[in-house]
């Protein structure tokens, strides 16, 4: 998409003019508490379509037919304002000095993973981290790796051979790792959590962030935690458009002509009425690689372009309501090669991604003490490799070298339904099933296989008096292809210890099924030698972790919290991949029989008039499985532990509508022990490093936001590593790429609505 095209859009839908009824207006000024315009509130009349945005010095007019009418001013952390107001013909209604106040519990954010519905934080028995859009939008971020590589326990690690990034919560690999969308599994080929970077990052309203096993409620793969990536939804204004445009160096490389740097453009259309609501959006991601210490055409980081498109549809009834949802990924990977200097042959692979995800969810609400939710997904999900060879000439053909050519296919329906009923205000119930049915082939896929699971969960809470608060679960299940443990219990626990401080615990059984790629993959050429293994058995965890969360200071314009958190973790059948103990020329998939990981966490925040900021500390330990034999390796540790500390400041300069933003994280050394002999062993690490981000916000107009910044201030670009596992492919010895250096960014995100 160009960047004509992306104006020419926005400029088109600003010049739309929508006919307007009525013989009166209502105009009038939005302030806080102190006397401070309050800009870009949602200003509407109940029950109508007519409404509008607060401005620069908080003023708002609305034309409306003559009649009376329920006044609302809406914006976020605030109380909502109501006023009835009379709008008669002819005449201007003055509405001096509206006054909106902030909420009590606006510290309270509300969260839905693994809730019955929408509740308070403080209420859940989980603890739940929350990244808003707000934070979203001041990163400066074009894809969800930046907005979560400064969280407190969350890693990334990047494969530049395959030109792919994994997450790592709490010391585990992204294959323990849920991702969902609006509550929904997203589908991922392998271990690999691909899908975090094939969300277009301008639909996120906000992340949640589950620590521990919830596979209760979610089932297989979240024995690290659940990531929840929930979409926006509509403002209340009857059209919307949004573009944003970002132009960002990679490193010191950039030049818009030839495709260096980074480019980012994205428009999107949400229009609506009291009972339908319309949405479409599409963005485009160009990476242009990053040279480093490559020369000739090949690339340190490969290039990468990228297509995202999403469409919605919803209809409100009375009791109920249904929406459908599309997240369309179109992604190309280039490897370029260098030129044998002989042939003068370059040898190229493109990598393509197609993911064509389908989400149609439908709720309703049968009483004041049951509901019920619905979801029906469908994802078709493949992985392309097309290999090419290039002449002198420019001539490009294809390779016919074995395993040069590859494409891999997988398929996903998935249901859920739940129903939530209330018995009493002590005592509810949430009950529901879910079914999956997964579905493989390619050329790296032995035949074609299936696996089908289908499972029953029940999550009754209960209340005991004001203080205690106890939510046990049970997760029946049945797998077609492996013996599946018949029940995964849990429970969570928060106990109110004062009216300021609050305990949550709990303890969970985790489980992970092994996926389809484990199972069945066959990949054999001259670098590789990789079988699959039916004989996996299931990945299974108990989990317990605790949480003491303080909230020291909660007034109007000053909140402060603490949260002390710990959890140790005991995993069985963990999945790895191994040299085949039958052939030691083979690579295959092993359950090992022990790994632990534990830890703690201090994570501090602070909220006042016009400042943000957060500061926490991790200490996390993964378990050292030569300390089980210390009649062979001597007397080992335990535990190998790694620190990290992070901080976020934003500061807001309300008089001219601009602000500063720092986030930061410190990521301490990573030691680990290995062998290569299976004799002597010896201590590795990966070094520490810095990671910070600073960005610069500016309103420019009522529609117009300009943002810019630096990111990766430190300007890292690999950690030392001094492990000796130097063979294979994809193996972990020598130098650890992390980025492509500091870069520099510019972009303006528009935004303008009509009702």
């Amino acid at each position: 998409m160009k960047f004509s095209f992306t104006f020419c859009c926005l400029i088109l839908s600003a010049i739309i003019s929508l006919a307007q009824t009525g013989e009166g207006f209502l105009e009038g000024k939005l302030i806080s508490k102190d006397g401070q315009p309050v800009i870009g509130a949602s200003i509407y009349l109940k029950g109508t379509s007519h409404g509008t945005e607060t401005g620069e010095k908080g003023e708002f007019k609305i034309k409306a037919a003559e009649g009376s009418y329920t006044l609302i001013a809406k914006t976020l952390g605030n109380d909502d304002k109501v006023l009835n107001v009379e709008v008669k013909s002819g005449e201007t209604l003055v509405i001096n000095d509206l006054i909106i106040l902030e909420s009590p519990l606006s510290l309270n954010e509300m969260v839905v993973t693994g809730q019955s519905g929408p509740q308070s934080l403080k209420n859940s028995v989980y603890q739940v981290r929350t990244i808003d859009s707000e934070k979203i939008r001041l990163r400066g971020a074009t894809n969800l790796q930046t907005i979560l590589n400064t969280e407190l326990g969350i890693r990334f690690s990047n494969d530049l051979t395959l030109g792919t990034t994994d997450v790592q919560l709490m010391g585990m690999s992204g294959q323990s790792v849920k991702i969902l969308l609006n509550g929904v599994p997203m589908v991922d080929r392998g271990s690999t959590r691909e899908s975090l970077g094939q969300i277009d990052i301008n639909t996120i309203e906000r992340i949640e962030i589950v620590e521990g096993p919830m596979s209760v409620i979610y089932g297989t793969d979240a024995l690290a935690g659940v990531i929840n990536i929930i979409t926006k939804k509509s403002d209340g204004s009857n059209l919307t458009v949004a573009a944003r445009i970002q132009e960002e160096t990679s490193g010191d490389e950039y030049d818009p002509f030839t495709k260096r740097g980074t480019h980012n453009e994205g428009v999107g259309v949400t229009w609506q009425n009291q009972r339908l609501q319309l949405s479409g959006n599409v963005t485009r991601n160009n990476f242009g690689g990053w040279q480093g210490n490559s020369t000739g055409r090949a690339k340190d980081w490969m290039p990468k372009e990228q297509l995202l498109y999403t469409a919605g549809a919803r209809f409100q009834g009375n009791k109920w309501n249904v929406w459908y949802r599309f997240n369309g990924t179109d992604e190309t990977i280039q490897y370029l090669g260098n030129r044998n200097p002989i042939s003068g042959i370059a040898a190229d692979k493109d990598y393509n991604t197609y993911r064509w995800f389908h989400q149609v969810q439908s709720e309703i609400k049968v009483s004041d003490k049951l509901n019920a939710n619905a979801v029906l997904s469908y994802t078709d999900y493949s992985r392309k490799t097309l290999s090419t060879n290039v002449d002198s000439l420019g001539r490009r053909t294809l390779s016919l070298d074995p395993g040069s050519q590859d494409k891999s296919v997988f398929t996903t329906t998935f249901f859920r339904g739940t129903a939530f009923y209330k018995f009493a205000n002590n005592f509810s119930l949430l009950a529901g099933i879910d079914l999956t049915d997964n579905h493989s082939s390619g050329a790296r896929i032995l035949g074609s296989p299936s696996i089908a699971e289908y499972a029953l969960f029940l999550a009754p809470e209960v209340k005991i008096g004001q203080v205690l608060k106890l939510a046990p679960g049970l997760r029946f299940l049945k797998n077609s292809v492996y013996d599946a443990p018949p029940v995964v219990p849990s429970i969570n626990g928060k106990l109110a210890l004062t009216k300021t401080l609050d305990l949550r615990f709990g303890y969970a059984r985790g489980f992970r099924s092994p996926a389809l790629r484990e199972l069945y993959f066959d990949f054999h050429d001259a670098s590789h030698s990789i079988s699959g293994n039916v004989n996996l058995k299931a990945e299974y965890s108990n989990s317990f972790n605790s949480f003491l969360v303080w909230q020291s200071v909660s007034r109007t314009h000053a909140r402060v919290s603490s949260t002390l958190g710990g959890f140790y973790n005991i995993f069985h059948n963990l999945i790895d991949i191994g040299i085949d103990p039958k052939n030691p020329s083979e690579t295959t998939y092993l359950n090992v029989s022990l790994f632990k990981t534990t830890g703690f966490t201090l994570d501090n925040k602070i909220f006042l008039k016009n400042l943000q900021a957060s500061i926490g500390g991790s200490y996390i330990g993964r378990y050292n499985q030569f300390s089980d034999n210390p009649e062979a390796f001597g007397e080992l540790p335990q535990f190998v532990w790694s620190p990290e500390i992070n901080t976020n400041i934003l500061y807001t300069f309300r008089k001219i509508g601009a602000g500063v933003n720092l986030f930061y994280k410190y990521s301490g050394k990573r030691p680990i022990y290995e062998t290569t002999d299976q004799v002597n062993v010896h201590l590795a690490e990966t070094a520490g490093f810095h990671m910070a981000d600073l960005t610069l916000n500016k309103t420019l107009s009522k529609y117009v936001n300009l943002l810019a910044g630096v990111k990766n201030l430190f300007d890292v670009t690999s950690l030392n590593n001094s492990s000796t596992d130097t063979g294979g492919a994809h193996s972990t010895g020598g130098a650890v790429p992390l980025s492509y250096g500091r870069s520099y960014f510019v972009g303006l995100n528009i935004q303008w609505s009509k009702n």
